[in-house]
């Protein structure tokens, strides 16, 4: 299977890359079928050759999740929200919502307690009031 992928190179803490069509089992940088583009994550700059990219695309090649933002943000594939998204996004939602159904409850309990003190300390005056009249 073809893939479409980012080919490291450049000095060391200042990486660039190169989005490359490559075979699926060689390395990130071994040497690539076709070259297709540029991306520097520094600089934000970004060149793709866009037809060899739509030639590679309408032949099956299948892009990384990184090459796919990058080919969304420049136009060149429609965004599409994969399944794993939207699985991850419902078990964010579910634990917020765990999470303030908890820190409700617990909310309510404080309040409860603090009610609770109020009122020991409003019949501790009196207790003492009804001590020393006898």
């Amino acid at each position: 299977m073809i893939k479409l992928r980012l080919k490291r190179f450049g000095k060391k803490r200042e990486a660039s890359f190169r989005l490359v069509a490559t075979n699926s089992t060689s390395r990130r940088d071994g040497r690539p079928l076709e070259e297709l583009g540029f991306y520097n994550p520094r600089t934000k700059e970004t060149r793709l050759n866009t037809e060899a990219i739509r030639a590679r695309l309408s032949q099956g090649a299948q892009p990384t999740d990184t090459v796919r933002s990058l080919l969304e943000k420049g136009g060149l594939i429609e965004k599409t929200i994969r399944p794993a998204e939207t699985v991850g996004k419902a078990k964010q939602a579910a634990a917020r919502e765990a999470a303030a159904k908890e820190a409700a409850a617990k909310a309510a309990e404080e309040k409860a307690a603090a009610a609770a003190a109020a009122a020991e300390a409003a019949a501790a005056p009196q207790a003492d009031a009804d001590s020393s009249a006898s």
